[in-house]
């Protein structure tokens, strides 16, 4: 009985040492945690905007590899899918500010995507850069900055291009009214051009689509009958090619012209011999990467992947350095100091050119042509702002 009371009394004597034991345990993991620079990645993965998501994961996983610590603490980068749908995207920014307690979050490809989601961050007082060009991702907002170049500015470019380069004195546009990168471009397209060309009527045929759909004959045979010199479809590159194949398969030989959201494997792999000709707005071209950094970068880059550089791999390259670059300046984990920092941005040396922020949060930055040629994406020429 002696025996079985003395056993009784150390159990009960350990007990609180035991619990303390894992209490110190849980502690020291958490603090582990803390110890870790934790950055969002908000993209999408899955759905129809996967290529893009998936190339600039690419350019963020490099970054990482090449610097993947700051202030002396590693970084961890809090990787979510937004399955390209706003909603999702909504719901993965609001998990990355509110259960994985970001610094800060890179991403999203796709301005319909961005829109949905930045509200929650602005709320939150976290910086986000996104890769997404429609105004309405940064107009009024504090804690957006990009290092893309917006809508607007891809508008007149394309139109520019059209004009300047092609010749063209009349044009059509085929748009995707669910999409507001697509809607937007179109717009500043159709403006530009008018005010190039002199002339009201310049635009002689404007149709739309919704994201989703594959058959463009309608809207293919409306553009055929008004003959345009060239046709401009600011949607996604998967919508590019399919337009491109339909449109030959229709005797439809005009220039195909698109924006940025075109870049994508899939435009060449679904287009095939169709896409040749395409052209399109970038935000980096291999062929114009003449700085030191930028022709590491594609080395690097194409030695890892096994592939051809991309822009949207660039431009996620370039967003993770400016932002480790601004938390080194800060010295501190404090969001709204980093976000000043980024917002104040001057002569910083990417791999996709020199950046400079205005005060919206919007880059000033020239914009490489490309087009498809031989089964790649081949560099034409530079505009400028």
């Amino acid at each position: 009985m002696k025996k079985q009371l003395a056993l009784l009394l150390v159990c009960i004597l350990l007990v609180p040492m035991i619990i303390a034991g894992h209490g110190q345990k849980s502690q020291a993991a958490g603090t582990a945690v803390q110890d870790k620079v934790r950055i969002g990645i908000w993209e999408p993965l899955t759905g129809n905007m996967a290529a893009g998501g998936a190339q600039k994961l690419e350019g963020y996983r490099l970054a990482y590899e090449l610097r993947p610590t700051v202030l002396g603490r590693e970084v961890e980068l809090v990787i979510v899918d937004n399955k390209s749908d706003k909603v999702e995207a909504a719901n993965a920014m609001a998990r990355l500010i509110e259960k994985e307690k970001v610094v800060a979050v890179l991403g999203t490809y796709g301005s319909s995507l961005a829109i949905a989601g930045i509200d929650i961050s602005e709320r939150a007082g976290i910086p986000v850069m996104p890769c997404a060009s429609n105004p309405l991702v940064t107009q009024g907002r504090k804690y957006v900055t990009r290092t893309n170049y917006q809508d607007p500015f891809a508008g007149r470019v394309m139109a520019k291009y059209a004009f300047d380069y092609l010749g063209a004195k009349t044009a059509a546009i085929i748009q995707d009214v669910a999409q507001d990168y697509s809607f937007g471009l179109a717009n500043y397209f159709k403006n530009t051009f008018t005010e190039l060309t002199g002339n009201a009527n310049s635009i002689v045929a404007i149709v739309s689509y919704n994201t989703g759909d594959q058959d463009f004959t309608a809207q293919l045979n409306s553009v055929k009958s008004k003959n345009p010199d060239v046709i401009f479809c600011p949607g996604y590159y998967g919508d590019g090619a399919l337009i491109a194949k339909q449109a030959h398969d229709m005797g439809i030989n005009q220039p195909l012209l698109g924006g940025d959201a075109w870049e994508a494997p899939e435009l060449i792999e679904v287009g095939g011999k169709d896409a040749e000709g395409l052209t399109f707005c970038s935000h980096f071209a291999r062929e114009a990467a003449t700085s030191p950094k930028a022709k590491q970068f594609v080395e690097v880059y194409e030695s890892k992947y096994g592939k051809a550089i991309n822009a949207y791999s660039a431009i996620a390259f370039d967003n993770y350095n400016l932002l480790l670059d601004a938390i080194e300046k800060v010295g501190k984990l404090d969001p709204k100091a980093i976000n000043a920092e980024l917002r104040s941005t001057k002569n910083w040396e990417g791999v996709t050119g020199v950046i400079n922020i205005d005060e919206t949060g919007n880059p000033v930055k020239p914009a490489p042509i490309l087009k498809v040629q031989d089964g790649e994406f081949r560099y034409v020429t530079t505009i400028s702002p």
